[in-house]
């Protein structure tokens, strides 16, 4: 009976290095593995630093289809401070921001959504089509 004690108290140090090493296994290839990229133009409305214990920089993107209809929010995350530092100097522009999306992150101390920018561009507001002539009307010559 006493060589059973000993082969269980041998046994646990090794399972739960094992499920340490597994855990951050999973978390260092989901942090690596990228699910999706893109990009995304838009209106950047929002960038905090916030988070009890681990410090994040979150963001909004307001994404606008049509003038006048409420528009759709692209929620993300920044972990580089250089890129949070850029973006919060073009807060209130159009931009164009470059992310990659990570699935199945094991905690929210890497941000609060999956998707984390890596570039932001400033753009140019789109010009505005002119007018069509109405039916039965001559456009002017050029």
């Amino acid at each position: 009976m006493e060589m059973t004690q000993k082969k269980r108290r041998r046994r646990w140090p090794l399972l739960l290095a094992v499920v340490v090493l597994g855990f951050a296994a999973y978390t260092a290839f989901v942090l690596w593995w990228s699910y999706s990229e893109g990009e995304r133009v838009g209106i950047l409305q929002k960038l905090s630093h916030k988070g009890w214990v681990c410090k994040t920089y979150e963001g909004e993107l307001a994404l606008y289809v049509i003038s006048g209809v409420t528009p759709q929010i692209f929620s993300f995350t920044v972990r580089d401070p250089a890129v949070a530092q850029r973006l919060n100097d073009v807060l209130g522009e159009r931009v164009r921001l470059r992310y990659s999306e990570h699935r199945g992150l094991p905690s929210s101390c890497f941000g609060d959504t999956g998707y984390f920018v890596d570039s932001v561009q400033a753009v140019e507001p789109p010009v505005a089509m002119p007018a069509s002539p109405g039916p039965g009307t001559v456009a002017a010559p050029k």
